[in-house]
């Protein structure tokens, strides 16, 4: 895109959602409405078993996974939280490192069967892949949202992987949200 057009970007947009890619844990393709109806199930069942949900994402991916607490807590009746509150994430960041700030939280607050997503551009944030290690710890479900590289390491780490294969940032932000959006849209129907 060479010029500001709105259309070019909305048809690159929908082409590239078409092109998500989705992956499990031992790295088998699935279609991605497969992948969607696994995310809404695991969403499902942290529900009826009164577990959590909790998010983590850095910059754009940190509003993005704030607006999904959101949908989770106020549409869909799920607890979920985030561990992106300033003060708090300074301090952490501050006192023991940035790599670490998801990291202790998950290992305070996490119990088996909690549900843990991420949303990262690149998929390699040190402490995004820090905090999927914690939480494959803890025997949580961990549902990944990444782009750019398709050897990122988030692309590998969680029980369904979502992996939008751009290196655009507007493109890998704008997908991630649509799909977040999709999913607890369909937690209601």
């Amino acid at each position: 895109m060479n010029e500001s057009n709105i259309n070019e970007y909305l048809v690159k947009l929908s082409t590239l959602m078409g092109e998500v890619q989705v992956t499990d844990l031992s790295g088998t393709d699935m279609p991605l409405n497969e992948g969607a109806n696994r995310a809404i199930q695991l969403m499902l069942e942290v529900k009826t078993a009164g577990q959590k949900v909790m998010l983590g994402g850095n910059g754009g991916s940190s509003a993005i996974v704030s607006h999904a607490q959101n949908d989770l807590s106020e549409s869909s009746q799920i607890r979920a939280m985030v561990f992106t509150e300033q003060p708090v994430l300074t301090a952490r960041a501050n006192d023991y490192g940035y790599g670490s700030v998801f990291e202790r939280p998950l290992n305070m607050w996490a119990e088996p069967g909690d549900l843990w997503i991420t949303v990262s551009s690149s998929g390699k944030s040190e402490n995004i892949v820090r905090s999927l290690e914690m939480a494959r710890s803890r025997n949580c479900n961990i549902i990944t949202f990444s782009g750019f590289g398709a050897d990122n390491p988030s692309r590998s780490m969680g029980d369904i992987n979502f992996y939008v294969p751009s290196s655009v940032y507007a493109y890998v932000e704008s997908a991630h949200m649509t799909l977040l959006h999709f999913l607890t849209v369909g937690l209601h129907e």
